[in-house]
């Protein structure tokens, strides 16, 4: 017989998690499953660790900026303390036990194993079926894509997994992809003295972003030694010996010690049971309205959602879906000023459409640019100061629809563009404020100057002139 429950989770990613512990505080019976580690990609293979890696390179990268500025240093990168610091100080030897604990101290039950729909309320895990009284949420989360390129089944590749778990670093690394993964981890391997080659098929770097941002950012790894090869599809992959060589469309081939496949995600919806629950799936995600429902008593959240691979926003569709389970008001789910961030050097923050997107929804564009480095602090921080702030404005409303800050601590610039595309300030307010100098994000007078000289340039109902 069905043991019974209020809520199952199935999938205890960041966002399941929350759910879970949440609603086991609010004294509902909750079971919560996980075949993997309970916290999900974040705290062990992706937001947490890899920004260790990140933060230890950047290190290295401004000690090596002291010469002329503050000194002389001599810098000698060792990945010993970085993997040390990933292994026990993130990840617990990649161990869940607290996360585990945490939830169970909070009152849930925790089962270990792959969680199957074989109903809209029921579960079968591990040997044992579990009926929901309430609700199941499905937090199934994403897995590296692996492209079907011929011969790359058949090589040792890494996904950022083995790349985050490394000890002992290559001498050369092959990244193909040039999203935001990959060209994170390929500027921590380069600065660690890595040779690195990054492969990406589409014309630039970060294909989702501003083409700026790409372009900007190719030349920038190309100044740190990076062979980037963008426009370029791989054809085939075959192993060298002890290296693996990746043949491009040109016929050109590159050869490394390693190759890490960083070309997107897909989600983890594959043999769960989706049809036995009435679950919509829309372009490989599962479908869901802005309660987070996903059927008649099942609600979905987190990466499988198709709403953005971040830890933000299964966090965010956590607190909806959890106020709407327990009946409780709340806000339905807006992603129109999306934030997401590249933690390469420099930083680049977005949030919104990107001017491409706004255009391909017949919005009425205006666009401002200004330049990072000619502002007083771009001026004062001297080497590593690249960047811009890019605006896209609807130019019929006179508010912004996105925006780009790419720029030292470009991460934290976005929040007040962010701000702005959320609560649709006006450009006009945003040209009325005051901002701090000389900081980074009084970039954003520049950028709302460009924004201004164009709208005085073209009649308003014509205002797709582009401000640099």
């Amino acid at each position: 017989m069905a043991e019974k429950a209020d809520v199952i989770v199935v999938g205890m990613g960041p966002g399941g998690e929350d759910v879970a512990g949440s609603l086991a505080t609010s004294g509902l019976k909750v079971v919560g499953i996980e075949k993997a580690l309970v916290g999900g990609e974040c705290p062990y293979w992706g937001c947490v660790p890899s920004k260790m890696m990140i933060r230890a390179a950047n290190l290295l990268a401004e000690s090596r900026r002291v010469s002329g500025i503050a000194g002389e240093t001599d810098v000698r990168p060792d990945w010993a303390p970085v993997a040390q610091r990933i292994r026990l100080e993130a990840t617990d030897n990649w161990d869940d036990k607290v996360a585990v604990d945490r939830f169970v101290n909070k009152g849930g039950e925790f089962v270990r194993g792959f969680g199957r729909l074989l109903g809209p309320d029921r579960v079968a895990v591990a040997g044992r079926e579990f009926e929901a009284r309430r609700g199941i949420v499905l937090n199934v989360g994403t897995s590296p894509a692996v492209p079907p390129i011929p011969g790359l089944a058949d090589v040792p590749y890494w996904t950022n997994r083995q790349a985050v778990q490394v000890e002992q670093l290559p001498r050369s690394l092959i990244v193909l992809g040039g999203g935001a993964i990959g060209l994170e981890l390929a500027q921590v391997f380069a600065r660690f003295g890595v040779r690195v080659s990054v492969i990406e098929a589409m014309p630039n770097l970060l294909p989702m972003e501003e083409p700026e941002a790409g372009i900007l950012l190719a030349k920038i790894l190309e100044s740190e030694g990076i062979e980037v090869r963008t426009g370029r599809r791989a054809v085939a992959v075959e192993q060298q010996g002890v290296e693996i060589g990746v043949t491009l469309a040109s016929s050109d081939r590159i050869v490394a010690e390693r190759l890490l496949v960083a070309v997107g995600r897909r989600a983890n919806i594959a043999d769960i049971g989706l049809e036995q629950a009435g679950v919509t799936v829309h372009k490989g995600f599962i479908k869901v309205d802005e309660h987070m429902r996903a059927g008649s008593g099942i609600w979905a959240i987190g990466d499988a959602t198709g709403h953005g691979a971040f830890t933000h926003v299964s966090m965010y569709q956590a607190r909806i879906a959890t106020a709407d389970i327990l009946g409780q008001a709340h806000t339905s789910a807006d992603y129109r000023a999306l934030p997401r961030v590249t933690f390469t050097d420099p930083e680049v923050g977005a949030a919104g459409l990107t001017e491409r997107q706004a255009r391909d929804q017949g919005i009425a564009v205006r666009v401002g640019i200004g330049d990072q480095a000619s502002t007083a602090r771009g001026w004062i921080h001297k080497v590593g100061n690249q960047g811009f702030i890019k605006l896209v404005e609807d130019a019929d409303r006179g508010v912004l629809v996105g925006a780009t800050a790419m720029s030292p601590v470009g991460g934290e610039i976005l929040s007040m563009l962010t701000l702005a595309i959320h609560t649709q300030v006006p450009t006009a307010e945003l040209r009325n404020m005051i901002y701090a100098y000389p900081t980074f994000h009084r970039g954003m007078e520049d950028a709302l100057a460009a924004l201004e000289r164009s709208q005085k340039a073209a009649p308003k109902k014509a205002a797709t002139t582009r401000a640099a």
